[in-house]
């Protein structure tokens, strides 16, 4: 897999970001659209409105939401794919807005993602 890293959406855009990708449902707070400097706002593979806020962001829920997440993912193939076809296409930097850079959607989106291409499955 080319090369995939994540950025906090407060955090100034890198000059090696590559296609940066917002994933996240709802938009960073206080952030305008040109300060991000997206290439797409995905929305389609982040975690449901249901399951965002059952986790409300607690550590303690992290092993219960990546599953969750992960059934999510696998239910959406074409959300999935259309973001393996940007990581064929070069190094694509997953955007989010979280405080916490531990436990959050895109590193769960990052883990599920790198899983499925060490495993040859879509």
């Amino acid at each position: 897999m080319t090369s995939l890293w994540l950025r906090r959406a407060y955090d100034a855009p890198g000059q090696s970001d590559g296609q940066r990708i917002l994933v996240d449902r709802l938009w960073p707070r206080g952030v305008s659209k040109d300060a991000l400097k997206l290439e797409e706002w995905a929305k389609e593979v982040a975690p449901s409105d249901a399951l965002r806020d059952w986790f409300g962001h607690d550590a303690a829920r992290w092993d219960e939401f990546t599953q969750r997440y992960t059934k999510e993912l696998d239910a959406n193939p074409e959300a999935v794919e259309a973001l393996r076809d940007r990581l064929a296409k070069g190094r694509v930097t997953l955007v989010y807005a979280a405080k916490d850079t531990a436990h959050n959607n895109a590193i769960a989106l990052k883990a599920y993602l790198e899983k499925r291409q060490a495993s040859g499955t879509k």
